[in-house]
């Protein structure tokens, strides 16, 4: 008898043994990129030599830098539609929708793998699959039919008990979940959801569970296939995608959860993490300045109708700035048909793009001090693009009756009808672009703001560097390289992109390595969670970036540390990031010793003591680590 994850890794695995904690390779069936970290993907796809995709279907959306105030976006766009059509890959248009939601839609299947160049890939395992995020550069070896390294799971069972209330979503849950575990409660692990409450919750609240799965920062999260499963997958006009995928009854797993669903109340993330969950109730009568109602988390039809109802016949308050992006243009068109779109309008919501627009900084920054309520997943200190703003996340139920009010307000305290009726799906895929047939007419269009890949030198078997910044816990890759406006149409410039590294956190972190000769970077718990911006590792490794000593690493930036070339390392003793300062000069020697001994001894040369730090790498990590990256290692492999 075997759990849902099991089952599915256990019909894709390619090498190792499916033990907790050890090393393990699955075959991918899908891939997904979208244009903030696809760029990058496929000018190392080009770089491995691929002529056409080995998967079943890989898609590439546009959804992220979507505001076209110079060239650099369209050209990147230009781009990556040539590059698809080239390689065998579909190209999604801009204005079409948000990656995880059209691929939740058109293209998930149950039972298959997926892997994609964003955290929030897991969305679509809402529909029975295995969906990870990783790195661009994983997700181009993927491409060329390369398997994914993971560490084996463990899988922890949340069985969700009760039925929610009026006013409580699916939002709420995964909320409480944050709450419960934190940030950090998923790493190595994925979440698999059970019991009676799951045939009340529908496609797209168990993808809002399963996309926020990821500030957990684990693997994936999933739930079964089953007769909701199949309702939508016919609404989509694609049943014959449904296969039914359950875990066997009286299954083992890792760990058990029970949350139940009736005693749940409306909650909020306060600024600025995921996991700083307060109820409504505690927040009640605090102004509001701004509300968002969209991202993957949120814009799904029956998030969307659920804010309408409670809009309907309403205002927005004077202060307040209500705006609205659906998911995908299917979603626009179903609102346009029923008339919920103009409900948004009469109430006084601004209508965006079918994108991720301000959850990734793209537009729509609060006011200095603002208070802005979002139905985002991510409230990481300067996401939202103004630093003295307080960002907190919301179910879209909250976010409409707050936006009413122009103070929090608990949607369950209001009168409204939350029943949604069903009906047929707008489905038109004129959107969805298929590759060439004849590739090889296919012209690839370069723009001057596409520089070629930077190249890492192999590893040295000694290191001495100094540390060139120190960082406390729960440090965020939009930390380590920001999104936002200003700085993602550099993604494919890591030269030019390399200039805002770290610049929240330090003045000129690119001239103290520049004068350095690069360095090492000292911090503490989680290193590297949120975004699978592979820039974050691409960018430091050009800034010549050795290693990085933490306390714990999130598991995407880890991988994408030894993906170029830098040593990721942990604390044996975790007391010791106390006696480790900014410049101090660290020595490390034998990294080529590594396979025999994961320990390394750290000379603090400026302080005259030492301190031990751990590698946990496999064999494999340190092949790549010692030629200076993956791409080496696969040129040298070829």
């Amino acid at each position: 008898m075997e759990n849902l994850t099991r089952k599915i890794i256990k019909s894709h695995l390619v090498s190792g043994e499916m033990i907790a904690g050890q090393p393990i390779e699955i075959k991918m069936d899908q891939t997904l990129t979208q244009d903030a970290t696809g760029t990058m993907a496929y000018m190392q796809l080009e770089a491995m030599g691929v002529d056409q995709v080995k998967t079943e279907k890989s898609i590439s959306y546009v959804d992220h830098n979507t505001l076209q105030s110079g060239y650099m976006n369209a050209d990147d766009h230009a781009y990556l539609q040539s590059v698809a059509s080239k390689h065998g890959i579909y190209f999604s248009k801009p204005g079409n929708g948000i990656c995880h939601q059209v691929h939740l839609e058109r293209f998930a299947k149950p039972g298959k793998t997926l892997i994609g160049s964003d955290s929030h890939t897991p969305t679509s395992s809402a529909m029975g699959m295995i969906a990870i995020g990783a790195g661009g550069l994983d997700v181009a070896k993927a491409m060329a039919g390369i398997p994914y390294r993971l560490v084996m799971p463990q899988v922890i069972n949340i069985k969700l008990t009760g039925k929610l209330k009026h006013g409580v979503s699916a939002k709420d849950i995964i909320l409480e979940v944050l709450r419960q575990l934190t940030v950090k409660g998923g790493v190595g692990k994925v979440f698999e959801y059970s019991g009676e409450a799951l045939k009340d919750l529908t496609v797209y609240q168990r993808a809002t569970i399963t996309n926020m799965g990821a500030e957990l920062g684990a693997t994936t999260s999933i739930f079964p296939s089953d007769e909701v499963t199949y309702e939508f997958l016919k609404q989509q006009g694609r049943p014959e995608d449904y296969v039914y995928m359950t875990a066997d009854e009286g299954c083992e797993y890792d760990g058990v959860i029970e949350i139940d669903c009736s005693s749940l109340q409306a909650m909020a993330a306060c600024p600025n993490s995921p996991d700083a969950v307060q109820t409504i109730s505690s927040l009640a009568g605090k102004k509001v300045d701004q509300v968002a109602i969209g991202s993957c988390t949120n814009s799904g039809y029956e998030d969307l109708m659920k804010a309408a109802k409670i809009l309907e016949g309403k205002k927005i308050a004077d202060h307040v700035s209500l705006v609205v992006s659906p998911g995908s243009r299917q979603v626009l068109m179903k609102l346009i048909e029923n008339g919920a779109l103009k409900t948004f309008i009469q109430a006084g919501a601004r209508i965006l793009e079918c994108t991720c627009g301000p959850c990734i900084g793209m537009g729509q920054s609060p006011k200095s001090e603002g208070i802005s309520l979002r139905t985002f997943n991510r409230n990481f200190y300067g996401r939202s693009g103004t630093l003295s703003a307080g960002v907190y996340l919301v179910s879209p139920e909250t976010a409409a009756a707050s936006a009413i009010a122009g103070v929090f307000c608990d949607p369950s305290t209001l009168e409204y009808d939350d029943t949604i009726e069903e009906s047929p799906y707008y489905v038109d895929d004129s959107m969805i672009i298929a590759p060439s047939k004849h590739p090889e007419e296919v012209e690839i269009i370069r723009g001057p703001n596409i520089k070629p890949l930077p190249v890492n030198e192999a590893m040295s078997n000694v290191i001495d560097k100094k540390v060139v910044i120190k960082l406390e816990d729960n440090i965020t890759t939009d930390h380590i390289a920001p999104a936002g406006a200003r700085v993602l149409p550099y993604r494919s410039n890591i030269e030019k992109l390399s200039e805002f590294v770290f610049e929240n956190n330090i003045e000129h972190f690119d001239q103290i390595c520049k004068s350095n000769n690069g360095g090492i970077i000292v911090a503490g718990e989680n290193y590297g969670q949120g975004s699978s911006r592979e820039h974050a590792a691409l960018a430091p490794m050009y800034l010549g970036i050795k290693v990085v000593i933490a306390k714990s690493f999130a598991r995407i930036h880890k991988a994408n540390l030894i993906n170029f070339g830098i040593i990721p390392c942990e604390f044996v003793n975790k007391e010791d990031y106390n006696a480790v300062d900014f410049m101090d000069e660290l020595v490390i020697e034998n990294t080529y010793d590594l396979v025999n001994n994961p320990i390394l001894i750290v000379q603090n040369k400026t302080k005259g003591t030492t301190f031990k730090v751990n590698t946990s790498l496999s064999n494999e990590d340190i092949e790549i680590l010692k030629a200076g990256g993956a791409l080496n290692y696969i040129r040298n492999q070829q």
